[in-house]
């Protein structure tokens, strides 16, 4: 399985058979800098509905959209929505958001959306064992770091890749990644965008990657 992130919260994730998933395709404008989206894909997640994740007429070709909580199958994957929330007021002052788990040749993959609060033992319990997590770490407008760590404490991925932080390209009032990665043991720092995991190769401790945007 290949994982390219092109930018905030939005990845490009490619099964070993070929199929492609996308996560939460951005727009670009309004703090957002980066390059428009120009990926094709057979399937897209949408965690909620703000403009820097649902994007979805942005990515090419017919992708099917997965919205919301619930269970559905597209191309054999089964993918499963947990309900969370935008904010640490119960959807009071963001919204709603979604937290999508897929398993993608033998790995579960779990996408935190824009999660703004840290997880009840209900919700860690829903979403169960994760191989590979994608984290928001930038803070305002989602978990900060150390809620973040908090959350791979509770899920315990063998793998973390840190998203939606503040980089030259996303100028939002939020973190960049080192808050997130201070301290912690096992860190790699990619040279590019793209990563490629095996299910019998995955670390048996946690390690975060740290990919740098394809856009």
């Amino acid at each position: 399985m290949k994982v390219k992130w092109l930018g905030h919260a939005c990845f490009l994730i490619t099964s070993g058979a070929g199929v492609r998933i996308v996560t939460d395709p951005y727009t670009v404008g309004g703090g957002i800098n980066y390059a428009p989206i120009a990926e094709a894909a057979d399937v897209v997640t949408v965690s909620h509905d703000h403009s820097d994740h649902n994007n979805v007429s942005a990515v090419q070709g017919k992708p099917e959209v997965v919205k919301s909580s619930g269970t559905r199958t597209i191309k054999g994957i089964e993918f499963r929505g947990v309900a969370t929330y935008h904010d640490a007021s119960q959807g009071k002052d963001r919204g709603l958001n979604t937290v999508f788990c897929f398993t993608v040749d033998n790995m579960t993959l779990c996408h935190l959306g824009d999660l703004g609060h840290a997880l009840d033992r209900g919700q860690v319990s829903e979403i169960g064992a994760v191989d590979i997590l994608f984290v928001p770490v930038g803070g305002f407008y989602t978990i900060d770091a150390p809620v973040a760590s908090q959350i791979c404490a509770q899920l315990k991925p063998r793998v973390a890749i840190p998203m939606h932080f503040r980089t030259p390209t996303c100028a939002f009032p939020i973190a960049g990644a080192e808050d997130f990665l201070k301290d912690k043991q096992d860190v790699t720092r990619a040279e590019g965008s793209d990563a490629e995991f095996q299910r019998e190769t995955l670390p048996t401790a946690a390690k975060i990657v740290l990919l740098q945007p394809a856009l």
